[in-house]
């Protein structure tokens, strides 16, 4: 029961997080409506714990614990998937930056 409170006050708090992060611009309506989605889950699972059974039954896991589990590995792993591509992408991009930089540098040089 403690675990629950706590487990709500820590997501309210999240929530609210992310809510203001979209006032300010930092994050679109979709990423905001698919952190809600997530949320709300991660809510409804942590007050109905015997229906993470029921859905884990019904998806061919034994437990609704291990269900959990499974899908916070998957969900971590696409997360680090996509920093890693958006990591690439801004190596990418201050590679090309500063290749530009050097050849303009060395215009200016030689047109002096």
């Amino acid at each position: 029961m403690i675990i629950q409170l706590l487990l709500i006050i820590f997501i309210c708090y999240v929530v609210s997080r992310t809510i203001l992060r979209f006032k300010k611009g930092d994050i679109s309506s979709q990423e905001l409506f698919i952190w809600l989605l997530f949320w709300g889950i991660v809510a409804g699972a942590s007050l109905f714990p015997q229906k993470t059974d029921v859905v884990a039954q019904f998806l061919g896991v034994s437990r609704g614990a291990d269900l959990l589990v499974y899908l916070s590995i998957i969900v971590l792993f696409f997360i680090v998937f996509k920093i890693i591509v958006k990591l690439e992408k801004i190596d990418h991009d201050i590679t090309r930056l500063v290749r530009n930089q050097a050849l303009d540098k060395v215009k200016e040089r030689d047109n002096q």
